[in-house]
């Protein structure tokens, strides 16, 4: 299941990930949004230095504060271990940043955190919130329905990973290269790298039929996992491949009718349109 979000502050993009059912927020992206620092991470080690009880605090915790966790987020590179911090932590990193973005940042994080208590009582709601999001930065109606259904596919995927001896993050990566390989001809990386994407997640920038064959593509091993009662990661990267074979087989049969790839470095969602979303976020 995908756990690492991307949140928004008047533009700025804050990378949050679920640990034990809360939200935890990389500090560095928390420190470029209030301070528009060009390296974060200098900014953090001076500010321990000029607040001790700060510095106490990351190092050791105490009452409500458990010290900052290395927790993998979604990076440039693919997943990597940063700095993460309860909403508790990052109010207290708040209150040493001098900056006139720090009351309306605090409302900001109040609404994020229950937001998240919401989720948890009626999970409803994240779903609600996350078509709203796709909604607010454009997308159609359809493309949204297709998105949902494929998150949905998407952590149908995982559990069945999960229950079946893929062991974390780095194995789901594993076997996701091996369906996208076998469905597009690349893996997520490279495709990311088609597209130009940094950060972004992929998924949000694929077209109607990208979605349709990246959905094919897990739906057909899910079923295959479950037809073989597979278990352990070898057998696992198996049936990946096999179910991203059908996917594949499917794409190349539309591609001749259509005369053109399915593969496309073009992202979904016009840029204008993205423009004007972060301007008025």
């Amino acid at each position: 299941m995908e756990t690492t979000k991307i949140a928004l502050f008047k533009g700025k993009q804050i990378r949050k990930t679920l640990h034990e059912n809360e939200w935890w927020f990389v500090i560095n992206d928390i420190i470029e949004a209030l301070t528009g620092s060009a390296d974060p991470s200098q900014y953090f080690k001076r500010m321990k230095q000029r607040d001790p009880e700060l510095a106490k605090l990351i190092s050791q915790g105490g009452g409500q504060f458990v010290p900052p966790l290395m927790l993998e987020v979604e990076t440039s590179g693919g997943k990597q271990k940063m700095y993460c911090w309860h909403t508790e932590g990052i109010f207290r990193i708040i209150q040493s940043i001098p900056s006139p973005k720090a009351e309306p940042f605090k409302r900001w994080l109040a609404k994020v955190g229950y937001e998240r208590v919401q989720e948890i009582e009626d999970p409803e709601l994240a779903s609600k919130r996350t078509r709203m999001l796709y909604k607010l930065k454009g997308y159609s109606d359809d493309w949204i329905e297709k998105r949902m259904r494929g998150i949905a596919i998407r952590e149908e995927l995982t559990d069945e990973w999960q229950n079946r001896g893929a062991k974390g993050q780095k194995d789901y990566e594993i076997l996701t290269a091996e369906i996208s390989k076998a469905t597009f001809g690349i893996t997520p990386d490279e495709y990311k790298g088609l597209k130009g994407l940094k950060r972004e997640n992929l998924r949000d920038h694929m077209d109607d039929f990208e979605l349709i064959f990246t959905m094919l593509g897990e739906r057909s091993t899910t079923e295959i996992h479950r037809q073989e009662n597979s278990d352990g990661v070898p057998k696992l990267k198996q049936d990946a491949r096999r179910g991203g074979r059908v996917a594949g087989n499917a794409r190349k049969e539309l591609e001749k009718e259509l005369g053109r790839p399915i593969v496309s470095k073009e992202n979904y969602l016009p840029t204008s349109r993205k423009n004007k979303y972060l301007r008025e976020t």
